[in-house]
């Protein structure tokens, strides 16, 4: 819900920023990488319940896949890219909830595990539609420059980086945290299958 605004905040400083790292001869594939190995350390932070230091490699890892799509742009956006970044992007959204079921299984399992399961609603229904919109070749009028196609909904990346932050500023109040957030990506999956099937229906439609 909110990317749509968040994008047009940080799109100018992570432009200038790419353009930096493009004179250094970094990639857009590189930078998603490292972005993923730093979000992987804050998964023992977690374990550890060092929140502050988690904290800090989820900020990092989601500066870094701002930076990677910057960088694609600039040297060209490509399957490849569009395909490891999303991959490793799902795995990170997993391994942070994961993180804190380990950190306090007693308390934090029942949630967590809901709000990974609320992600496989949400990214499944984002994939899914993708695809068929891909095949079908239904542009996107929000994210053009997406490799695929961006499905809107009341969870979207800021929302989870949101929930994060705030997982990790209030680590005693996981569960409730979790159970909100599980309902309101519940309620992004119902919407997306719906509007997902119905756009898709209508374009079988047009094409009889």
């Amino acid at each position: 819900m909110l990317d749509k605004f968040s994008i047009q905040l940080i799109r100018k400083p992570l432009s200038i920023m790419a353009n930096q790292l493009s004179k250094l001869g970094i990639t857009a594939n590189q930078t998603t990488v490292f972005g993923f190995v730093l979000g992987c350390i804050a998964f023992p932070a977690l374990i550890f319940q060092e929140y502050n230091i988690a904290l800090v490699f989820i900020l990092l890892n989601r500066i870094c896949d701002g930076l990677d799509g910057a960088l694609a742009r600039i040297n060209g956006i490509t399957d490849s890219g569009g395909f490891l970044d999303i991959s490793l992007d799902f795995l990170f959204y997993s391994l942070i909830p994961f993180g804190f079921i380990l950190a306090n299984p007693e308390h934090n399992a029942i949630a967590g595990a809901l709000i990974i399961f609320s992600f496989i609603g949400t990214g499944s229904s984002f994939l899914a539609f993708a695809v068929m919109a891909g095949k079908r070749n239904i542009d996107n009028p929000v994210y053009k420059n997406k490799s695929l196609y961006y499905m809107r909904g009341l969870t979207e990346g800021t929302e989870t980086i949101g929930c994060f932050v705030l997982f990790c500023l209030f680590p005693f109040h996981f569960s409730i945290i979790a159970y909100v957030f599980s309902a309101l990506c519940w309620i992004t999956t119902i919407n997306r299958i719906w509007s997902g099937f119905h756009t898709l229906k209508d374009s079988e439609k047009s094409d009889q």
